[in-house]
């Protein structure tokens, strides 16, 4: 153990190394024998001691001590008044009395008026405990007061998602009847017709509109994800090429991917999302230039980690940090960055959704993110992500040649909203398709059980009155097993759909969505080989 001066630049220390005390005390003698007791308890700390008020309020200016020891008389100050001032600038720092006249009344008005104790110079052999004793109660509270912070901010931002979530799926009904009927119009009007290009305008525009209801949805969770496992080095170096280009010469852009990297399962498309952002994020508080450098790494998350940040779980996690050398964010900033629509840059240059879409992919994806950042120190963001046995899998394949041909099959339509059922039954007549559709669960069920009715696939809205989607395929799959499912929803978290559950018979598409995107999923999903052939092609 050693016990030194603080020199100037010194790290703040952890509770697991140096403890540095701010000891107010005149007499030499009393400085040693302190010391002393300190040193035969095993304390490694740095003290440093003044003697005059003026020396005191400098040191506490500085800041930095752990803990802070005290006479109660002095010749020209006494402790008291250096509590006050202590209590003034930081009510949270312990603040230990040790005196050899003190009497007990003495002592009680010292705790009354914030001290953490009293030691006695005559019984110093229980200063080295009450040290021991009250950094241990103030990091208790430190991280109490922390937790019950994060539970705040989790709360708010919960509460923010469902809002966000809900704005997302009714504007997304809209959006998806103005997305259809555009594209029906360019599909019937011949393009040098006058208003062929006003329907393409209309489109672009509700295309823009649709990127925003997604990164809403992000936020609240309510992506369709499709997850697999993936290796996060081959994410960075597949965007390395486009992350150039996203930002400007004058920064450097340095990517250290870790060596055998551990897996995670996730959406790619997804984490790329996130991973564009954070580096757009970075790009903004560089507008002179600097260095953005994009690390990964293995990490093992212990209990206690996990104990300070609820929503994770211990064990083997892979990190991506993203560090710039930017300006830095205040406290204040860092509260509220990951809020959608909040954003510090100026009107019109920023919609503050970037770090609130990271936030939503990282917490669907059952991870956890955060930053470290201080005004002109620039700003780190880290992902965590559990790790997974697999070895990562290979791309999809695109889909085969022929996937917008004609179509010959029997779909069930069942959606709610007259208007988007409108525009999805003319979308699928017009590619030659059959329709049936439904208005309501009880009405498709009263359709699959006509005798002689084909259904190739039933095609579903999952949020509908007295039978959801969900309920409505398990009902109509159990007497026709081999009908295929495409769910089509705006609020996918609420819908709980497991889209596993019947191998590739089940897809889900998201609204809002274009006629032409409809059409490529439904073909897809027909395409599909069924589960059982699936397997069987496998074990051959």
């Amino acid at each position: 153990m050693s016990i030194r001066e603080p020199a100037r630049g010194d790290p703040p220390p952890g509770r697991s190394g140096v403890i540095r005390i701010l000891h107010l005390e005149d007499q030499p003698k009393d400085v040693t024998l302190i010391r002393a007791a300190l040193e035969l308890d095993a304390l490694d700390c740095q003290v440093h001691n003044v003697a005059t008020r003026d020396a005191f309020v400098a040191a506490l200016q500085k800041g930095g001590f752990d803990l802070i020891l005290s006479d109660y008389a002095l010749p020209t100050f006494d402790g008291l008044s250096a509590l006050s001032i202590v209590r003034q600038v930081n009510s949270d720092v312990p603040f230990i009395f040790v005196s050899g006249m003190m009497g007990e009344d003495v002592a009680v008005d010292t705790l009354r008026n914030g001290a953490t104790d009293y030691v006695l110079k005559q019984r110093l052999t229980r200063l080295g405990p009450a040290v021991k004793r009250a950094l241990k109660e103030t990091d208790e509270r430190r991280t109490r007061i922390e937790l019950e912070a994060q539970l705040r901010q989790s709360q708010k931002l919960e509460a923010i998602g469902q809002l966000a979530g809900g704005v997302a799926h009714d504007f997304n009904n809209v959006l998806t009847v103005i997305m259809g009927f555009a594209e029906l119009i360019k599909l019937k009007l011949d393009p040098g017709h006058e208003a062929f290009p006003d329907a393409g305008e209309i489109l672009t525009a509700a295309e823009r509109a649709a990127a925003l209801t997604g990164q809403l949805l992000a936020f609240s969770r309510q992506q369709v994800l499709e997850p697999r496992v993936v290796d996060l080095n081959a994410i960075v170096g597949n965007l390395d090429a486009m992350l150039r280009r996203l930002i400007s010469e004058e920064i450097e852009l340095i990517a250290i991917p870790a060596v055998s990297l551990g897996s995670v399962k996730a959406d790619p498309g997804q984490l790329e999302m996130a991973l564009v952002n954070l580096v757009v994020n970075a790009r903004d508080a560089m507008p002179a230039g600097g260095r953005l450098t994009i690390a990964s790494e293995n990490v093992d998350l212990d209990d206690a980690w996990a104990g300070l940040h609820p929503d994770t779980k211990p064990g083997p996690h892979v990190m991506l940090a993203v560090s710039d050398t930017g300006c830095g964010m205040s406290a204040e900033v860092r509260a509220r960055i990951f809020e959608p629509f909040f954003t510090t840059k100026e009107r019109g240059r920023g919609t503050g959704l970037g770090l609130s879409t990271v936030h939503g992919i990282v917490k669907q994806s059952g991870g956890h993110i955060d930053v470290d950042s201080e005004p002109g120190r620039g700003s780190t963001f880290r992902i965590y992500l559990p790790q997974v046995e697999a070895a990562a899998e290979t791309a999809p394949a695109a889909p085969p040649a022929g996937h917008d041909r004609a179509g010959t099959e029997t779909i069930l339509l069942v959606e709610s909203d007259p208007v988007i059922r409108r525009v999805v039954h003319e979308s699928l007549e017009l590619r030659g398709y059959t329709v049936l559709d439904a208005a309501r669960g009880g009405d498709a069920i009263a359709i699959c059980e006509q005798a002689g009715t084909r259904i190739d696939l039933l095609l579903t809205d999952v949020e509908m009155p007295v039978m959801n989607g969900t309920e409505l395929v398990r009902r109509v799959t159990a007497g026709r097993p081999e009908v295929r499912v495409l769910f089509i929803s705006g609020n996918v978290d609420r819908a709980r759909i497991d889209l596993h559950e019947r191998g590739t018979a089940t897809a889900c598409l998201q609204k809002p969505f274009t006629p032409e995107a409809l059409l490529r999923k439904v073909r897809e999903v027909l395409d599909a080989l069924p589960r059982a052939a699936g397997r069987a092609s496998e074990a051959a």
